[in-house]
């Protein structure tokens, strides 16, 4: 952020008490702290059949995970049952924190959660959705790029689940 939000004069760094250098306007005599997107991902976990969902959207020939912004003033977890629902129809049964990375190319904190799903009785994907599969843990791993946001994420969380015994590794 290099203006002001309120009245776009060019910002300037000056030390704030137990804060450090942060921005700070000369024309309204106030600190502004950097501004971000926050938006969800989940890695969607078919219960029943042990699969991980994945989709492809906007016209992109590639795997990612179901994603979407928060909403002003909700929870982290209420948005994950709510982009799920929005985009595939289908009900979170339990959702879990996995861990979070800043993304620079949107100035969007990212915060990943696993979705467990009873099964794809509700699959309904909506517009944003281009296609969809279901795959094994081995098979998503190898469906997304672990360069991307997305990849990191899930070979992170499937990482977790099989070295906690949460889903055993599965066999080639």
């Amino acid at each position: 952020m290099s203006h002001c939000q309120v009245c776009g004069t060019l910002l300037e760094g000056r030390e704030l008490e137990h804060e450090g250098i942060v921005p700070f306007c000369p024309r309204c005599g106030e600190f502004r702290f950097p501004m971000y997107n926050v938006a969800v991902s989940m890695i969607v976990i078919n219960e029943e059949n042990r699969k991980t969902l994945l989709v492809k959207q906007y016209g992109k020939d590639f795997y990612r995970l179901v994603a979407g912004y928060v909403n002003r003033t909700e929870p982290l977890e209420h948005a994950v049952v709510r982009e799920l629902k929005e985009e595939t129809g289908m009900t979170a049964v339990r959702v879990r924190f996995n861990r979070t990375q800043f993304f620079e190319p949107s100035n969007t904190l990212m915060c990943n959660f696993t979705a467990f799903v009873k099964d794809d009785s509700e699959l309904s994907p909506n517009y944003e959705i281009d296609s969809w599969a279901w795959f094994s843990f081995d098979e998503a791993r190898k469906n997304v790029n672990p360069e991307i946001l997305a990849g990191r994420f899930l070979n992170a969380c499937l990482d977790d689940l099989e070295s906690s015994g949460g889903y055993p590794a599965e066999q080639a």
